[in-house]
Formats: structure tokens, sequence, C-alpha cells
């Protein structure tokens, strides 16, 4: 069986992640700059976090999930984390 890496783990984990909060937010209707703004990060963080390439902080989930009204466990539910 293939050894998989945890950095490799960690990143399909934020790809997924990611695509969780881009879905959310394209049902609400919102931009990303929307979204960023009523979540206050930054936009191109954003983008980031929605692509899979930065790690996304506790608090930051807080806020997303708070700006796409659902609970934080609801994200990461659906992102099978």
């Amino acid at each position: 069986m293939p050894r998989v890496s945890v950095k490799e783990d960690r990143d399909k984990s934020l790809v997924r992640l990611g695509a969780v909060i881009r879905a959310r937010r394209l049902s609400l209707d919102l931009s990303q700059e929307a979204l960023a703004d009523v979540a206050e990060i930054d936009r191109s963080h954003m983008g980031k976090i929605e692509r899979g390439e930065r790690n996304v902080t506790f608090l930051n989930i807080l806020k997303i999930a708070a700006a796409i009204q659902c609970r934080p466990s609801d994200l990461l539910k659906d992102a099978d984390l």
C-alpha cells in the first residue's frame, strides 16, 4: 500500500474545505468579495482559502461560517474532515 504523506493529506483537506466554502458562498449568490467583506477577511486571502492554497485558522472558519449562515462543524463535516 503506498504511503501518503501528511502534507499530501493536509493539502487535500484544504482543497476540500475550500470547495465547500465556495459551494456554500455560490448557493447564497455571494461574490467572493462580498463574503470576504462580511467575514472581515482580505479578498485575496479568501480566494486562496477557497482554492486550498492557504491554511485557514479556526477564527477564520468561525467568521466564514457566520458569514454564510452555517455552523463551523457543517463546513468540516461537508468536507469530510
